[in-house]
């Protein structure tokens, strides 16, 4: 067998490849019609639509939300190290809590937590 026949050859064996890939992905591929939507995993039936459209206001509850829960990240290691440290790891903790309340504070004041 010369080079000429022998590259021939891995030629169709690399066209016969990718052939068989592409066909393979082919008799894989999902439906293109969407699902229709149920329960997950016998839950409720959807009430709406899984992307509907929030009010813009429950974006600043959440923003709060996650800043208060971003304070528990903080708090846990404070927890941990609090008897090492001493008192003015208290200190820092308390000031720490009065910038979040006064945030809070503030933003109730401005009326950014008011629904009407």
């Amino acid at each position: 067998m010369n080079g000429f026949t022998a590259s021939l050859a891995l030629l169709g064996v690399a066209l016969l490849g990718v052939g068989g890939v592409y066909g393979a992905a082919r008799a894989l591929r999902s439906p293109t019609e969407p699902l229709p939507a149920g329960p997950f995993e016998s839950g409720l039936e959807p009430s709406q639509h899984a992307v509907s459209r929030f009010h813009v206001r429950w974006y600043t509850v959440s923003m709060l939300f996650l800043a208060f829960d971003m304070e528990m990240v903080f708090m846990y290691p404070w927890t941990r190290v609090i008897s090492a440290v001493g008192a003015s790891a208290v200190i820092e903790m308390f000031v720490f809590l009065a910038v979040l309340v006064a945030g809070v504070l503030h933003a109730w004041r401005e009326g950014a937590l008011r629904w009407t």
